[in-house]
């Protein structure tokens, strides 16, 4: 989960740039590169208000994407 509350300045958090995902109905939006501190323990993700911003821009402003990549989707019964 993600979250752009800022993270606790501790030694379980660490500086990471990491895949951010989003589901748009049919559509996923993938972000890569984006810049977190992330919890070693957990992978809870947090950024800053400037990127959470720039995550909003990105998924909802009508930017070309870098590329285009292909996934495989199955129904789990």
């Amino acid at each position: 989960m993600a979250t752009d509350t800022p993270a606790p300045q501790t030694e379980d958090f660490v500086d990471r740039r990491v895949r951010y995902r989003v589901d748009l109905g049919d559509r996923l939006v993938v972000i890569e590169n984006v810049p977190a501190r992330v919890c070693e323990q957990t992978g809870e993700q947090f950024f800053a208000p400037e990127t959470a911003e720039r995550l909003w821009q990105i998924v909802h402003g009508g930017e070309r994407p870098a590329r285009v990549m292909q996934a495989d989707v199955y129904d789990f019964q």
